[in-house]
């Protein structure tokens, strides 16, 4: 299991957090947690999950997805997904959660470099 960190990047308006390692049981999902609640503490409520660098994501991994696009959606704000892997993608789409959360397209996810 490789270390879980995420770096913080803000791009017009919005926080890119930049997830590298995996998103699993363990103290990863907390992380995620403690720095979406961070960002909504501090006024952002645009917040972008970049999975660039994420290898694996297991079910505590979405369930603390599930609990961020809750908080986020409560202020108010917009939590989207990018640079998803074909796994990652996969995962989301068979537990039907391609149809709650946002995810950049290929185009989009241009942009927002």
């Amino acid at each position: 299991m490789s270390k879980f960190e995420i770096t913080e990047r803000k791009e017009d308006g919005v926080v890119v957090l930049d997830l590298s390692g995996d998103l699993v049981f363990g103290d990863a999902p907390a992380k995620l947690r403690t720095r979406v609640r961070d960002c909504l503490r501090d006024g952002t409520t645009n917040i972008t999950l970049d999975f660039a660098n994420t290898g694996h994501l297991d079910s505590s991994g979405i369930g603390e997805m599930i609990s961020a696009l809750t908080a986020v959606n409560r202020e108010g704000g917009r939590l989207q997904l990018m640079n998803l892997s074909e796994r990652i993608h996969w995962l989301l789409k068979i537990a039907k959660l391609t149809e709650i959360f946002e995810i950049l397209s290929e185009e989009e996810q241009q942009n927002a470099r």
